[in-house]
C-alpha cells in the first residue's frame, strides 16, 4: 500500500478545527486493493476533517463514475456514483479501546502521527455502488447501451405481458378469486 501514502493525514501537526482535503481517485488507487470489485473509476473525494481534543470527525463526500458492465444490456458503462459518509475517530490507549464495543467509532492511539483514510475511502466507494448497475443513459448524446439487447428485452417483456393476460382469463383462477379468505 505504498502507493496510498498521499491518503495519510498528518494529525499530529494539525491544530484543532476544520481542515479540508481533496483527493482524486483513479485506476491506480483500486489496484492497491486485492480482489477489488472496481478496477477503473474517476472519483473526486472531498474530506472535511474536524480535529477536536481526543476526537476526529471525518465527513466524506464522493462523486464520480466507475467503469462496470450494465446489468440491463451488458455493455461497459461509466456508472455515476455519489455518497456522503461520516466517520468518528477517538483517541484511546489500546487497552481502553478494546473494552469499548462501538462499531461506529474507530480508535487510534493518542500519540498517532498520521491517520490513513485510504481504506475508508475504498469502503465508501464500494458501498456507493448500487446493487443493480443501470442508469438513465438515454439522456446522453451517445448512449452506451446495446440497442440489440434492449430490443430483445422489449420483445421478451411484451411476451410476458401477453401471457399474464391469458392467465387472467383462465376459468380455474376465476373460481379461486371468488373465495373469501
Amino acid at each position: 500500500m505504498d502507493g496510498l501514502i498521499q491518503y495519510s493525514i498528518p494529525v499530529k501537526g494539525l491544530g484543532n478545527g476544520i481542515h479540508e482535503f481533496d483527493f482524486h481517485i483513479d485506476s491506480s488507487f483500486f489496484q492497491a486493493f486485492e480482489q477489488s470489485p472496481v478496477e477503473e473509476g474517476k472519483i473526486d473525494v472531498h474530506l472535511s476533517f474536524e480535529k477536536r481534543p481526543e476526537l476526529f470527525v471525518l465527513e466524506f463526500s464522493l462523486t464520480g463514475t466507475i467503469k462496470t458492465n450494465c446489468d440491463r444490456c451488458l455493455e461497459s458503462i461509466d456508472l455515476p456514483i455519489s455518497s456522503e459518509q461520516r466517520l468518528l475517530v477517538k483517541s484511546k490507549v489500546e487497552e481502553e479501546a478494546e473494552r469499548e464495543d462501538d462499531p461506529d467509532v474507530v480508535y487510534v492511539h493518542p500519540e498517532a502521527q498520521k491517520f490513513d483514510v485510504a481504506q475508508y475511502i475504498y469502503e465508501y466507494i464500494c458501498l456507493a455502488i448500487p446493487m443493480i448497475k443501470v442508469y438513465d443513459c438515454q439522456e446522453e448524446e451517445n448512449p452506451p447501451c446495446n440497442p440489440e439487447i434492449l430490443e430483445y428485452l422489449d420483445e421478451a417483456e411484451d411476451l410476458d405481458t401477453s401471457s399474464s393476460e391469458e392467465q387472467d382469463d383462465n376459468p380455474i383462477w376465476d373460481a379461486l378469486k371468488n373465495l373469501d379468505l
